[in-house]
């Protein structure tokens, strides 16, 4: 912690009450904290419409890379199946990349033009604060020569100094005023200027995943056998499994 002995340039009357203060620092510190906030959110949702398309794009070049599996030449109802998943796929990629096109376009943009609004607050906030320090320097100095001897040359400079003082005081009173009430105005409408992004964001995954029940549901009616439970189909495989597992070439040295 460092230590100041003397504040210099320090007037001693309060230029500014200490509840206007911490107004102030309460209403700028919501708006850093949505600052971080929005700029959070907008890295998190492109992360998300990444992974996104990466997981469409390797299911494609999974179902892709089955199509030249030397099984899909041996049978022909397994080269059916592939197939079948394969435009499965395909078709989950097309929607997949319509529904990143739109939170893109209505829910990243948005967050990124947001986000662009709060470098001109945070220099209007630092003009504030540079007015605010010539304030209390010509405040002070004000003070400086009320406190001497009232000869002739000394009044000279109060006039001076009190005159110099006015224009920085008006200005400073005038940016405090505005910054306290338009912060939060600005902050309040965060809820009307998200709204909508929200809105269209619910309504893409609910088209995406209602589109997706549909290609699957397609996709289990071409190549599901009729009659069979999720149980048998399980016994089934173990059973090939353990003939598989009785090759002399996999069995256990």
């Amino acid at each position: 912690m460092s230590w100041i002995p003397f504040k210099i340039g320090q007037p001693k009357k309060q230029i500014v009450p200490k509840t206007v203060e911490r107004d102030f620092e309460r209403e700028y510190g919501k708006l850093q904290q949505l600052e971080d906030q929005t700029k959070k959110l907008q890295k998190d949702m492109k992360k998300s419409t990444d992974a996104d398309l990466a997981m469409s794009k390797s299911a494609v070049k999974i179902s892709s890379d089955l199509l030249l599996n030397p099984l899909c030449e041996q049978d022909p109802k397994f080269l059916e199946m592939v197939m079948a998943l394969d435009t499965a796929m395909k078709r989950m990629d097309s929607f997949n990349q319509e529904k990143v096109n739109q939170i893109q376009k209505t829910v990243i943009e948005p967050l990124k033009k947001f986000s662009g609004v709060f470098p001109s607050l945070n220099m209007a906030v630092k003009r504030r604060e540079q007015t605010l320090q010539d304030y209390k320097r010509l405040q002070s100095k004000v003070e400086k020569y009320e406190e001497k001897e009232k000869t002739g040359p000394i009044l000279t400079k109060l006039h001076q100094a009190r005159e110099e003082l006015r224009p920085v005081k008006d200005e400073f009173e005038a940016k405090n005023k505005q910054l306290l009430e338009e912060m939060p105005k600005f902050y309040s409408s965060r809820i009307n200027y998200f709204k909508p992004s929200f809105e269209s964001l619910i309504r893409a995954q609910v088209v995406y995943y209602t589109e997706m029940y549909k290609i699957f549901g397609d996709l289990t009616e071409q190549i599901d056998e009729p009659g069979l439970t999720d149980e048998q189909r399980q016994k089934e495989n173990e059973a090939k499994l353990s003939e598989l597992r009785a090759l002399s070439i996999v069995a256990d040295d």
